[in-house]
């Protein structure tokens, strides 16, 4: 699959997708407290993105190959879940971890944000994990200009998050994105610096690491989408999608309510 540079226009769309997609992350922040469920976040999350902003929840329904289609608008992963949870009963307790992740499609471009929230009084280990996480998430968009390599930003990040003690999940990964949920190319969150697809300004990926507060072995849940760590151990993701501009970098997934960069 060829990588597609966007146009000046695309661009222009893709940063309303982008401000739309963080913008429900601000919406929803207030309502993740202890006693709510993320059915219930899912709900206000789909109502809000629907009705407000009138942007189409890219999850709802999708199915890729091998996949049955995803029955929610949001995804939810709370404490050792890594990624694609399902909303449902599952009520937060003060102490949870949880991330939630965002795509929202306007004018036929995908915009896709995720962020961490600790809910009450988290312990510090888990505050760590995902203040780590996060840095290195930023470690890696930084590295982001014309010429560098997809491997610059595995490598980053991979050498920040393991020598901080933590282990990276290897089998998801950032992706191309633009008028595709999912398009080329994949941006590995670890790897060997000058190593891989050199990148070009009109490039737009996602960023998304993984990163666990165990090994990085995982497994999948009954439910065909659930991702969780093998050893129980607490997991963390943040993710921005990010244009690569003719100097550097654009991050097009920020809006009021953005924590800042570390």
């Amino acid at each position: 699959m060829s990588i597609h540079i966007k146009t000046p226009d695309d661009i222009l769309k893709m940063r309303v997708a982008g401000r739309l997609a963080s913008e429900v992350l601000d919406f929803i922040t207030p309502h993740v407290k202890a006693g709510i469920t993320t059915g219930e976040l899912d709900r206000l999350c789909h109502d809000y993105m629907v009705n407000v902003q009138h942007t189409i929840p890219a999850p709802l329904n999708y199915a890729p190959p091998g996949h049955s289609p995803y029955p929610k608008s949001i995804c939810t992963s709370i404490n050792h879940q890594v990624c694609h949870g399902i909303p449902g009963d599952k009520v937060l307790r003060n102490g949870d971890i949880v991330n939630l992740d965002i795509t929202v499609i306007k004018d036929g471009f995908h915009g896709d944000t995720s962020r961490m929230f600790l809910v009450g009084e988290s312990s510090r280990q888990a505050a760590r994990l995902c203040e780590v996480t996060y840095e290195a998430m930023w470690r890696g968009i930084r590295v982001v200009r014309p010429g560098a390599h997809l491997g610059d930003i595995g490598h980053v990040i991979q050498t920040f998050a393991e020598t901080s003690g933590y282990s990276v999940v290897r089998e998801f990964c950032g992706h191309g994105i633009g008028r595709n949920f999912h398009e080329a190319p994949q941006v590995l969150h670890y790897g060997r610096a000058g190593t891989g697809t050199k990148l070009q300004a009109g490039m737009v990926f996602t960023i998304e690491p993984m990163i666990t507060a165990g090994k990085k072995a995982i497994r999948q849940l009954g439910d065909g989408w659930t991702i969780v760590t093998a050893d129980h151990s607490l997991s963390a993701q943040w993710e921005h999608t990010v244009l690569v501009t003719d100097t550097g970098f654009e991050v097009l997934t920020t809006s009021e309510g953005s924590p800042p960069p570390p």
